[in-house]
């Protein structure tokens, strides 16, 4: 487990933080940009030194300023990825992938150059030189270098923000499997919530130095306190499991803690867990439950809180509660009127199958 206290100071600006990272699991680190993002990630690799505070990972420390403890970054086992992939230049893929190889102190174990090559999905790539490569396979390669270092934890630098929308989606892709079965912590940083929504299950949010906002990432993205519900984009994330996939209709049936969605059922299996999103803008209520209507969606849930829309005084945002699930719906206030809305009410959240995203 990782446990940061961390004081660091560049000219006017100061990152002031203190947070922890439990032995497993996806975080996303997010903020508007020069919010301290990159610098609290290079102060817990070791490649930036704090003027304060404290990092230790299990029973040992990597930075204690007051006692004068500084672990150098080679030795804290971190593996890093940034937005540039940074491969050698004289060496193959094979090559660069070997040289992580060697370098892991991390954990103990074997390596194991042609498995992980072919989980990121680069196999094919292994005697290329890496100036010949795309963007997407340039980050990909990075990513199973810094995996075959054998890293306790992984930090990665906005990896996608770089690429174009098909080196993104490559990434991405192979990211979302590897997160899967990923034994050890990993902080993403990420500008876009839509990265956040997909890979992450907890949210940082940094702003101007300092975490203003951490925790579940459906809790932080609905939040209309926050920046992310406020967006006109704004979405909720639901986990659930899918219970069964109709070749026909091209529709899979997922089952979650606070009801059940008809989801497409492109690159889905029966039995999978996922993870799905569904802006806010797209999800309608009703007080009693609708009959013989199209949308296929109909989820029972509670009104948790109500707040104005920022960008639209003629909009509201309302937070509603399915099971433990929770669900984002930006309506008229006009509506929320008609309706006579308030926390506690019990509604009926309709969403369209075609609006659901993975």
């Amino acid at each position: 487990r990782l446990e940061a206290e961390i004081s660091c100071r560049r000219g006017a600006f100061a990152l002031d933080v203190a947070f922890g990272l439990a032995g497993r699991g996806v975080t996303t680190l997010s903020g508007r940009s020069g919010s301290g993002k990159s610098t609290l990630l290079r102060c817990i690799a070791g490649l930036e030194r704090p003027q304060g505070g404290r990092i230790t990972w299990g029973d040992e420390t990597w930075f204690d300023a007051a006692r004068a403890v500084e672990v150098p970054a080679h030795r804290r086992g971190v593996g890093y990825v940034m937005q540039d992939a940074n491969l050698f230049p004289h060496l193959t893929v094979r090559g660069n992938l070997e040289y992580g190889a060697s370098r892991g102190i991390g954990r103990d174990g074997p390596t194991d150059v042609p498995r992980i090559a072919d989980e990121l999905g680069v196999t094919a790539l292994l005697e290329r030189n890496v100036d010949g490569l795309s963007g997407g396979e340039r980050q990909r390669v990075a990513i199973a270098r810094a995996l075959l270092s054998r890293p306790r934890l992984l930090l990665l630098d906005e990896p996608v923000s770089a690429l174009d929308a098909v080196g993104t989606a490559e990434v991405l892709g192979e990211l979302e499997r590897v997160f899967e079965s990923l034994a050890i912590p990993c902080l993403y940083v990420s500008h876009d919530l839509r990265e956040a929504a997909r890979l992450a299950d907890r949210m940082l949010w940094l702003d101007d130095g300092r975490i203003a906002a951490d925790g579940p990432v459906s809790r932080v993205l609905t939040d209309p306190s926050l920046p992310f519900a406020q967006e006109e984009d704004a979405e909720s994330v639901v986990v659930g499991s899918v219970v069964s996939v109709d070749g026909e209709t091209g529709l899979a049936h997922v089952a979650f803690d606070g009801g059940e969605l008809w989801i497409g059922a492109d690159r889905v299996r029966a039995g999978e867990t996922v993870r799905v999103q569904i802006r806010a803008r797209d999800v309608s209520l009703a007080l009693e439950r609708p009959r013989a209507i199209s949308v296929l969606n109909i989820v029972e849930a509670t009104v948790a809180d109500i707040a104005p829309a920022r960008d639209a005084p003629s909009q509201a945002l309302v937070r509603l509660e399915a099971g433990q699930s929770l669900l984002l719906s930006r309506i008229t206030r006009r509506s929320v009127a008609e309706l006579a809305l308030e926390p506690g009410r019990r509604v009926w959240a309709l969403v369209k199958s075609a609006a659901i995203t993975r």
